[in-house]
This record gives C-alpha cells, structure tokens and sequence, in this order.
C-alpha cells in the first residue's frame, strides 16, 4: 500500500514563500498522476497541481505563475514551491498519488500539512 506523507507546511506572511514535500512510500506501483489539492474552511477541495512521470503539468489559476509542481522519482517526492503567498492560499494541503490498480486507477492523499498565510 502506497503512503504520503506531506511537511513543509507553516505560518508565512503574506508575500513570502514555503515548499512542501511530500515524500512516497510502499509497494511499486504505476503512477498516473500526482499533485496537490487543497481544502481551506467553508470551501470545497481545490486541485492546485498535478504532475505526470512524463513532467506533464497543470495549474488551477488562482495559483498559476506563483506554484511551482515537480518530482524527484530518485527519492520518491513530489515538491510545491509556492511563492507570493496570499491569505486565500490558507489551507490544508493533500498530497495524492494516482495510480493503476489492473485496469482502474486508484487514488491515495496524505494526511495534509496546514499553511497560514498572514495578512
């Protein structure tokens, strides 16, 4: 069974910068897809990035050209490089790993990590 386990979060002020990691573990698996989503207080989950093995890449708007999704396969993390940090960025962020099962694709999150963004 695949595990994520999310850090980098914190308290920043608005304007400021924070990297989040999320770090896999568990049986090989093919990977499909994996990112970041986010759930902030009387809203829904948010998809903020997602990344292919082939370095594909997408962004919500809110957070495009101030995200930055990546991986490193070697250590088995993915990366969100957030800067220009706004208060609307509060919230808890998911790591989630989408991978094959047969023909099915199965969808694992950590257990997020919270960012604070100050005014």
């Amino acid at each position: 069974q695949v595990q994520l386990v999310e850090s980098g979060g914190g308290l920043v002020q608005a304007g400021g910068s924070l990297r989040l990691s999320c770090a896999a573990s568990g049986s090989i698996v093919s990977i499909y897809s994996m990112g970041w989503y986010r759930q902030a207080p009387g809203k829904q989950r948010e998809l903020v990035a997602s990344i292919t093995p082939r370095s594909y890449t997408n962004y919500a708007d809110s957070v495009k050209d101030r995200f930055t999704i990546s991986r490193d396969n070697a250590k088995n993390t993915v990366y969100l490089e957030m800067n220009s940090l706004k208060p609307e960025d509060t919230a808890v962020y998911y790591c989630y790993e989408q991978f094959f099962t047969g023909r099915n694709i199965t969808s694992t999150w950590g257990q997020g990590t919270q960012v604070t963004v100050s005014s």
